[in-house]
């Protein structure tokens, strides 16, 4: 076991980490799907309504459960409360299925990245491309096992050699990407009419289901529940303001995640069909966006560079998704890093290989109706994850107290300007919030 708790060196580590952990897959395709389903404009408010609330609460209480105990989700629950040690095992359990199926979607990215770079990209806009590619068994496990390795060695190196500096090379990169990919789907003609859905909010459109949806992406895009936050938490320096430091991360996500809105929703506006929009998930970025790039002048180029982009943004993901499996079995067992690292890669590997062949030679294996890799996102995403956010928002709330938390915000003299918000918010707001996005996820009540 290391002798001393490994940490970033700052304040801008730390961001850059934990911000590349909640920017992924899930803001360049599923937000811009969500926004366009329900609203645009509309969505776009209460998405960014509810990440200063809602959002802003749960990042806070699980970044100072992890520094005030200096260690992961596995163990954090159980030094500040004996008794609800079991909360410990959700924030474990949710990134060790996560990780594997997603390492899955990441080879996937990570071949179509590789094909539009080499020139591929009128290879890659063919109907059947994307299909017969996951119905294979060989390729799409190699680029499975790629994606795994490439994560694998950042992590390896530790959380100042590794994480962090790889996280202050991608994550500016990313953005100077996503910028340039906005900027330039702005100047198609016809673009602004998918500008003016986007940015204006059209209040008749606004309902229930706007407000679950954005709650949900929220829960989704900012890495909460996953015990990834609690994970990072332990590694931050306690002169770093917590506060502070959750405003950057916000800014961040929610930054990516607006800039993504505008490379996809404008130019399908301008040159696609408002169908495209309609096919969520690996359908819009893997078929829709590479047959909308054949489109565009210069589309060869935009696409390798959407798919590298992209790329970043997975891998940044999955490092903070190995890193919380590896802390967690690193704090439980006493193991060493490095063994540590291969032993969960080689498990990933093990645990990804159904996600990768459920959509071929295992296409007739369903648990509950569905593939492999969907029943493990449901199971995480839908069930997992709600049920690790409202054990820590009661947990925070009603046994350790919101004072225990604004305590550790307010170390080394650290201002919390928001902690009658935050009080309210993790005591009241959220709980109830969680359960209706818990029983709707379930299919259990339709709002």
């Amino acid at each position: 076991m290391e002798a001393k708790r490994s940490s970033f060196t700052g304040k801008i580590g730390f961001i850059l980490a934990a911000a590349g952990s909640a920017v992924g897959l899930g803001n360049i395709w599923r937000f811009p799907y969500l926004a366009a389903k329900y609203g645009g404009g509309i969505f776009l408010l209460v998405y960014l309504i509810l990440a200063v609330t809602f959002g802003f609460a749960l990042m806070i209480a699980e970044i100072s459960i992890g520094r005030k105990t200096g260690v992961s989700g596995i163990k954090a629950f159980g030094m500040l409360s004996k008794n609800w040690r079991f909360a410990g095992i959700f924030a474990a359990i949710v990134p060790m299925i996560i990780l594997p199926y997603y390492s899955v979607i990441g080879g996937w990215v990570t071949k179509y990245f590789v094909t539009f770079v080499t020139g591929g990209m009128t290879n890659a806009a063919d109907d059947a491309f994307f299909g017969t590619f996951i119905s294979g068994v060989t390729e799409p496990l190699l680029w499975f096992a790629l994606f795994l390795f490439l994560t694998a060695v950042v992590v390896f190196f530790g959380v100042e050699k590794g994480i962090e500096k790889a996280s202050k090379v991608l994550m500016p990169v990313l953005v100077v990407l996503s910028l340039f990919i906005a900027v330039y789907s702005l100047f198609i003609d016809g673009a602004l009419e998918g500008v003016k859905y986007y940015f204006v909010p059209d209040f008749s459109k606004f309902s229930s289901g706007t407000v679950l949806a954005a709650m949900g992406q929220l829960f989704y895009s900012m890495s909460l529940a996953m015990g990834i936050m609690i994970t990072y938490g332990s590694y931050m320096p306690k002169e770093t303001s917590i506060e502070k430091s959750v405003r950057h991360i916000e800014i961040f996500d929610t930054g990516i995640a607006f800039i993504a809105g505008l490379m996809i929703i404008p130019p399908i506006f301008a040159v696609g069909t408002p169908d495209m929009l309609e096919k969520a998930g690996p359908g819009l970025m893997f078929v829709s966006l590479p047959k909308l790039f054949t489109h565009m002048a210069g589309g060869r180029i935009i696409g390798a560079v959407f798919f590298v982009m992209v790329f970043f943004a997975a891998l940044t993901s999955s490092i903070s998704l190995m890193e919380a499996v590896i802390s967690a079995f690193m704090d439980k067992f006493g193991w060493g890093r490095k063994t540590t690292c291969v032993v969960v890669a080689l498990g990933s590997l093990v645990l990804g290989a159904p996600s990768s062949l459920g959509f071929g030679l295992w296409e007739g294996v369903k648990i509950l109706g569905m593939n492999f890799l969907d029943f493990f996102d449901f199971s995480a995403n839908s069930i997992l994850m709600p049920i690790g956010a409202f054990i820590t928002c009661i947990f925070v709330g009603y046994v350790i107290k919101p004072s225990s938390i604004i305590d550790e915000v307010k170390e080394a003299g650290n201002a919390f300007k928001a902690e009658k918000l935050f009080s309210i918010v993790i005591k009241y707001i959220a709980p109830v919030c969680i359960v209706l996005i818990f029983l709707t996820g379930l299919g259990i009540i339709k709002l």
